[in-house]
């Protein structure tokens, strides 16, 4: 929609055509941008919704500017018709004629009356709202009419554009959202039983009251552009419609491992029973091997063994009950627990077993040193020895018999290491000290 010329003084004949030609392309343009206002597929949709809210608000008061947008542009069209008349009586007008143009061109000659509704809902100018009746200038008129037309046209292009984006969506959504529901209920996911069956209901709800809420106010869900003057300068709000996306988005992935459950539920079951089955066998095996500690060892502490804990069987046998009464459900979290305790029991048995076992593993690293020196020896023609016969002898008896005493056994086979070095004419082995006993070097 165009804008006018300023008034000024007398206008000439030029001036007079000049004006006319401008005020006709005005015209036509101003015609062309009504039509197609009325004609506005968002127009049309909230002539027959039902509004609420914001959009119901403004929309009263947009309809009443199109109406009086109309009465506007019938009286600017009056008075570009009478001024062509004026100057169609003769070819060259005169001053009579060329007064009355001026004033009807530039001065305040156009008067609009319009209804008591329209008056009182549209906003007019300088708030004369009370006025049944205007007078406006040509160029008044229009920069009035250019108002009224964006305002409108805003509103109309913002509902139009949350219509057009945001219950497609929710549809879609919907849809989603229903075959989640068959798919929950298949797997045992219902309301009041699990609490993503307690999400589904309430996302159905909120999509329900969100849809209905898009339609009735579209424009509680637009959001302006900021620093934007053009008529539709932002976009739909899609913050509900985005959070319930995502709730679902995680009820989808909370399903997908429920059904992971019941496709590989027997493995993980059969893979638990082995776990703890290992944990069973390692500590059954480290109480045994502390018995043979406390008999063959003498002087030393062995710590208790502790039996399989019945707590984690009982679990074993609630997942398998779960298991065939397809209550994938409660299942799914069972064996997420279950798997990381068996885990953490089986560490446990195997710590026990190597914490019982290490007097054990002491007398077989001493027996095993005691055989490689006396190999060395014999190496070396010293086999026949009696000094390093003694020595070994003594060191020996107290390894191979029951209970032994590992810190005098220590002590025997590094008196046997330093009288084969000194033969050997090695550099003297430094004193170690035994498992309890870490004290200085031994003097013989």
């Amino acid at each position: 929609m165009g804008v006018t010329g300023p008034p000024g003084p007398v206008m000439d004949r030029d001036e007079v055509d000049r004006a006319l030609a401008r005020l006709g392309a005005e015209h036509e343009a101003i015609e062309t941008s009504l039509l197609a206002l009325q004609d506005h597929a968002g127009r049309r949709l909230l002539e027959g919704a039902e509004l609420t809210g914001v959009t119901k608000e403004r929309w009263t008061s947009a309809d009443a500017s199109i109406t009086l947008l109309w009465a506007y542009f019938d009286a600017y069209s009056d008075a570009l018709r009478s001024a062509r008349e004026i100057r169609s009586r003769r070819r060259w007008s005169s001053r009579e004629d060329l007064v009355e143009l001026t004033e009807l061109l530039r001065g305040e000659s156009v008067t609009v009356a319009g209804s008591a509704t329209a008056t009182a809902n549209a906003p007019t100018l300088h708030g004369n709202s009370g006025k049944l009746s205007e007078q406006f200038s040509l160029v008044t008129l229009v920069d009035r009419m250019n108002d009224l037309y964006a305002s409108s046209l805003d509103m109309v292009v913002a509902a139009d554009a949350v219509w057009s984006a945001l219950p497609a969506r929710i549809d879609l959504l919907a849809a989603e959202l229903q075959r989640t529901r068959r798919l929950a209920h298949s797997v045992g996911v219902r309301p009041g039983e699990h609490p993503a069956g307690d999400d589904l209901e309430r996302i159905t709800r909120a999509l329900t009251s969100l849809r209905e809420r898009v339609i009735s106010d579209p424009l509680a869900f637009w959001r302006h552009a900021r620093g934007s003057s053009a008529p539709g300068g932002g976009k739909p709000d899609t913050t509900a419609y985005d959070r319930e996306a995502r709730a679902l988005e995680d009820v989808r992935r909370e399903i997908d491992a429920v059904l992971t459950v019941r496709q590989d539920a027997e493995a993980r079951l059969v893979k638990l029973r082995d776990v703890l089955s290992r944990a069973d066998r390692t500590l059954a095996e480290a109480r045994t091997a502390r018995g043979e500690v406390l008999a063959k060892i003498a002087a030393t502490e062995v710590p208790v063994v502790s039996g399989p804990p019945t707590v984690l069987q009982e679990q074993l046998a609630t997942a398998a009950e779960y298991r065939r009464h397809a209550q994938w459900h409660r299942l799914s979290p069972l064996l997420e627990s279950l798997e990381e305790k068996a885990e953490d029991e089986l560490l446990r048995a195997r710590e026990s077993l190597t914490e019982v076992t290490a007097p054990l593993a002491v007398r077989a690293e001493l027996r095993g040193r005691l055989d490689a020196y006396k190999a060395k020896v014999a190496r070396h023609g010293l086999a026949e020895d009696p000094f390093l016969i003694e020595r070994y002898d003594a060191a020996r008896r107290m390894l191979w018999s029951a209970p032994c005493d590992l810190r005098v056994a220590e002590q025997a086979v590094l008196r046997y290491q330093h009288a084969a070095a000194e033969l050997l004419g090695a550099p003297r082995v430094p004193q170690q000290s035994g498992p309890e006993d870490r004290g200085g070097p031994e003097r013989e």
